[in-house]
């Protein structure tokens, strides 16, 4: 469970992403090393065939990582994603992202995070659809 204190900061620092509002996601959870982000599905956010775009997974995965990170860091830290690898494993379809992260090994300079995005379905049940590794760094607030 997060402290209060936490979950303002992370929930601060969510609220000035752009990107996150055009999408509609929001944080569902947050906890030390550990964070979910959802978004609706939409079909402004398709690509040809109808899924879900990649790039939607990969934004939300990349995010709940960077969160689930940041959770570990003292205030006033910020952290920047320094590489990641996705796997599509599924088209996304349904009704709800969700893209669930976790801190594999934390450290000072590296951070090892791993998400997995999620379609839930009009019926309740769940879809794994994309999973990613991503390596995280410190970074000094603007």
């Amino acid at each position: 469970m997060a402290s209060n204190e936490l979950l303002r900061r992370i929930e601060a620092s969510f609220a000035l992403q752009g990107l996150m509002r055009v999408i509609e996601a929001r944080i569902a959870e947050v906890s030390p090393g550990r964070c979910v982000i959802e978004a609706p599905f939409r079909k402004t956010l398709t690509q040809q065939q109808g899924f879900l775009h990649a790039g939607v997974l990969t934004t939300l995965a990349d995010n709940a990582c960077g969160y689930a990170t940041l959770t570990l860091f003292p205030p006033g830290q910020e952290v920047l994603t320094a590489e990641f690898k996705v796997n599509f494993l599924r088209p996304a379809r349904g009704v709800l992202a969700i893209a669930r992260a976790e801190v594999l090994k934390p450290g000072r300079t590296l951070t090892v995070a791993r998400a997995e995005v999620w379609m839930r379905a009009e019926d309740g049940s769940e879809m794994l659809c994309a999973a990613m590794q991503a390596t995280l760094v410190p970074s000094a607030t603007a």
